[in-house]
């Protein structure tokens, strides 16, 4: 706690003072805000859409990382959320950029986080599941229910890419794209995933 405080009087925040890990596991229970991680947005003209400077930023604010950094244009966010989903595809086309300031936010945010995000799909729905990365194929089961977890035999797997490719998950399977993992895959972000279990 004095390493903590010594820093905190210098104006650097928790997060940023070097601690082994049995140091952080001491300050655990503690639960200080500065030693929440941070993301930083800044709201900025339509005009500077695609013109930030991250890193730049990063450095005035004295923040260790620029992807920390997201610009956003509310405005912009704002006027999209009348759009049909091709007049927004067009609009961020006029405006140089991929994908909007709220879809760079959350997968930021995931990033920082250490999370991801896996498919189940059928004939009725399609889900999305947010995991820890680095989650073994097991644990990303028991995400939905424990009984998958516990009697996990197998995962049939599809990266999103070659579902999309493909045209679906039958063309996929047709294709050799669907693979069989069993309980060491580490699943990946955007997997499409179908679980074999013993009840």
């Amino acid at each position: 706690m004095q390493k903590i405080l010594t820093e905190l009087q210098k104006g650097v925040l928790a997060i940023n003072v070097k601690l082994d890990d049995k140091e952080k596991e001491q300050l655990a229970d503690l639960n200080l805000l500065t030693m929440k991680p941070n993301i930083y947005i800044l709201n900025i003209h339509e005009n500077q859409i695609g013109m930030v400077d991250r890193a730049k930023v990063a450095q005035e604010l004295g923040v260790d990382d620029p992807n920390k950094i997201v610009p956003i244009s509310a405005k912009v966010e704002e006027e999209l959320g009348s759009f049909s989903e091709e007049e927004a595809k067009e609009y961020l086309k006029t405006l140089g950029i991929e994908y909007t300031g709220f879809n760079t936010l959350i997968k930021e945010c995931y990033s920082l986080l250490g999370l991801i995000t896996y498919l189940t799909t059928g004939a009725d729905e399609t889900r999305a599941w947010t995991i820890k990365k680095g989650f073994l194929a097991p644990q990303a089961a028991g995400v939905i229910h424990t009984d998958f977890e516990k009697g996990f035999i197998k995962a049939e797997v599809i990266s999103y890419d070659d579902f999309v490719r493909a045209g679906g998950e039958l063309k996929a399977k047709e294709q050799g794209l669907l693979r069989l993992e069993g309980k060491d895959y580490v699943v990946q972000d955007g997997d499409i995933m179908n679980f074999k279990f013993a009840n």
